[in-house]
């Protein structure tokens, strides 16, 4: 059945975390909502919590790493809308151990490059039929968000975490990449800021809401015609 919604939203990464409460955000805003997630266990579970909410959300299985997944995740879309306005990339890894990158491992760098940079090309490149296809296209304008960190921020980065950051910077260059060759897409990165999810842990300083509120803000309300940026709390910021 397709939906009714004439806003829909796919978050990937989202059965917990930054990604479940941007779903949430979104569906509550009126977007129907789907939710990626590699496993479907959870993805189910986090789908069935909005719905039982009163909202309309889709557990999509996705897999970033996987090329087929994700072709078979558009194809399971396709069957449910008939048209994207927003497409978050939220999922991502982060397996840095204290090492600097002297002793970095290069498979530990292959895994994040692999999930935080070419995941978000691949997801991109096959839902963005859909997201040609959104009748709201001309008037709030689809977007594209890819969810960085300021760990990739030039300007910012030392020595913290070498290949999540080196691939959230990788990030920001597909955002400015797919920012250029869509000029009727809104493509942006943001950084959510050190939340309490199971990657930021318990002693971050932002709760999930926080970390969610410039995601969806880029979603809804952010201007069409910002394109191509770097956000944090709303606020332009630097590569």
């Amino acid at each position: 059945m397709t939906t009714q919604h004439p806003k829909t939203a796919l978050i990937t990464g989202a059965n917990k975390g930054i990604g479940f409460e941007v779903a949430r955000q979104l569906a509550k805003r009126g977007f129907a909502v789907f939710v990626g997630s590699r496993d479907m266990a959870k993805g189910r579970a986090a789908a069935q919590t909005l719905c039982d909410a009163g909202y309309e959300a889709t557990f999509i299985q996705l897999d970033v790493t996987d090329p087929v997944s994700i072709r078979q995740a558009a194809g399971t879309f396709s069957q449910k809308a008939d048209h994207l306005d927003v497409l978050i990339n939220n999922a991502a890894i982060l397996e840095d151990h204290g090492e600097t990158i002297v002793k970095l491992n290069p498979e530990l760098l292959d895994r994040a490059l692999t999930t935080n940079v070419k995941g978000a090309i691949m997801v991109t490149q096959d839902f963005l039929p859909f997201l040609e296809k959104s009748p709201n296209r001309d008037q709030i304008g689809t977007r594209i968000i890819n969810v960085s960190s300021g760990a990739g921020a030039l300007g910012e980065m030392q020595t913290y975490a070498p290949a999540y950051s080196v691939s959230k910077t990788a990030l920001n260059a597909v955002t400015r990449q797919f920012a250029g060759a869509l000029p009727g897409v809104a493509v942006n990165s943001v950084c959510p800021g050190w939340v309490r999810t199971d990657m930021g842990g318990k002693g971050a300083s932002r709760s999930v809401e926080q970390g969610a509120e410039t995601i969806v803000w880029l979603a809804t309300d952010a201007p069409a015609t910002e394109t191509g940026k770097f956000w944090r709390d709303r606020k332009e910021i630097a590569w």
